[in-house]
């Protein structure tokens, strides 16, 4: 048979705010346990929350960024649960009246396939503590669990996907195209390592053609682009195999396992009832007037798909190239940079993908941790375009602006002597001396058919280039040669 996978998407963002959503208290990650909560955070009796006004422009930033319906009146609930690093035994958040209604993202998860995926809704809440369950020992050496509550009111943006999505390939390009978005606004770093982005996959298989659907897991918590994947594709294998082999797939709860690649059971799925959500009694609706949308519409940055468009029309790139170009700010930022440098788009763009993107991947850095600004990337592409330098030479200097051997590519270029011969008689030179060293080879080419005698001049392209250590200019080598062998 068959099988078709059905997947919805939970992604909760931790919006840039500089405190908690209820709370003044701070959010710096890395803090010393239970430094930085207060007594809003701790549940402690007679506390009131304060709503926090950056995170609600944040949330609806994050609806004109996808298009999406704008709660004019949205309200927070308690979500009542029991956990031990949730100390006031409920949540606050938001369910029947969300800040972001339904919308629409395009994602592309192969180069020409475009697909659409519904946003049901987006809703603020706040974060639950952190159990730490390997950290702390008692005297007798046994196991304890610690309860750290920084991260408890920090706010959130729960993004809720329809089921619109069928493989974990597009899961990724969904999240991908929601992490380049939220970055592009500001709200969130995305930065998964630190759970400032956290993804819960709703996973459920059924034949292929049929309209029902399956019985679904949730797989809790996954924070990197890799790992959410893999444990897609796992649970998809997982709950076919059980199906064929005359079991059926349970709803709950399951945990991701990096090193065993595998999900396992962590509890059973909690039906909406089980939360007896209640609207919360210390906080009042909140109530926004179309002053304040288009006030957020008007500092709108330009998106990642508008960005795309443009790089397309207004400086000719390919789509591939606009839409990798355009995926992440920094690197947008970065390739404009380089190519205001230079004046020359679409080399900018072969230098950013090929030899810096190469550089990064090996280096395993980010592009805001390039050793190599745009700027000086940008200068040394300029060079490559007055003939300053051949591609040869460009690729060591690049290696030596990337080494920090020099803060200019003209510094480097001076250093070590790599500036291009264009002097038409130095070149004629060597390649008289070349061809007198090597009488043999001019023979058999003299002798060779035309159509032979492309791939035969390489030999002495690759002479010359030695002798003139890399410096003669290459179509002026390629010239000479083809005139003095004849």
């Amino acid at each position: 048979m068959e099988w078709e996978a059905v997947i919805g998407l939970e992604i909760h963002v931790q919006l840039a705010t500089q405190s908690k959503i209820f709370s003044g208290a701070g959010i710096a990650f890395g803090a010393e346990p239970n430094t930085q909560a207060c007594a809003i955070d701790l549940g402690l009796p007679g506390i009131l929350p304060v709503l926090n006004e950056s995170a609600v422009e944040m949330a609806v930033k994050f609806g004109l960024g996808v298009e999406a319906e704008i709660g004019m009146k949205s309200v927070f609930e308690r979500k009542n649960y029991f956990y031990p690093d949730l100390p006031k035994g409920y949540q606050t958040t938001q369910n029947d009246l969300p800040i972001v209604g339904k919308g629409v993202i395009e994602v592309e998860p192969e180069e020409g396939k475009i697909r659409q995926v519904r946003i049901h809704h987006a809703h603020l809440e706040e974060d639950a503590g952190k159990s730490l369950h390997e950290t702390y020992t008692d005297e007798n050496g046994r196991g304890m669990t610690g309860i750290d509550l920084n991260r408890a009111g920090t706010p959130l943006l729960e993004i809720v996907s329809e089921p619109d999505i069928r493989s974990a390939k597009e899961a990724i390009a969904y999240i991908k195209a929601i992490h380049s978005i939220v970055t592009y606004l500001g709200i969130s770093d995305g930065n998964m390592a630190e759970g400032s982005m956290r993804c819960d996959a709703n996973v459920s298989v059924r034949p292929k053609g049929q309209e029902e659907y399956g019985t679904r897991a949730e797989i809790k918590n996954i924070n990197s682009f890799k790992f959410i994947e893999k444990a897609i594709n796992h649970e998809i294998e997982r709950q076919i195999e059980l199906i064929e082999d005359g079991g059926r797939v349970i709803q709950e709860t399951r945990l991701y396992d990096s090193e065993k690649n595998e999900t396992r059971s962590m509890r059973s799925k909690e039906e909406a009832n089980d939360y007896r959500y209640f609207p919360c009694p210390d906080l009042l609706p909140v109530e926004l007037d179309e002053a304040y949308i288009e006030h957020i519409r008007s500092e709108m940055p330009e998106l990642p798909k508008q960005k795309k468009q443009r790089f397309i029309d207004e400086l000719g790139l390919s789509s591939y190239d606009a839409g990798v170009l355009s995926a992440t700010r920094p690197m947008a930022e970065y390739f404009e940079q380089v190519k205001d440098r230079c004046g020359d788009a679409k080399l900018a763009a072969n230098w950013v993908m090929g030899e810096l993107a190469g550089q990064l991947n090996k280096d395993n850095l980010e592009i805001e941790q390039s050793p190599v600004s745009a700027v000086q990337l940008g200068d040394l592409v300029k060079r490559v375009m007055d003939d300053t330098i051949n591609g040869k030479a460009a690729k060591q200097v690049f290696a030596a602006l990337w080494a920090g051997e020099g803060a200019s590519a003209d510094e480097i270029i001076e250093a070590k002597g790599l500036k291009q011969v264009t002097d038409t008689g130095a070149i004629a030179a060597i390649v008289d001396e070349v061809m007198a060293n090597n009488p043999q080879q001019v023979e058999q080419y003299q002798a060779a058919p035309e159509d032979k005698r492309g791939k035969m001049v390489g030999f002495f392209v690759g002479q010359v280039m030695k002798a003139s250590k890399g410096t003669a200019n290459p179509q002026m080598v390629n010239q000479l040669l083809k005139e003095k062998l004849g």
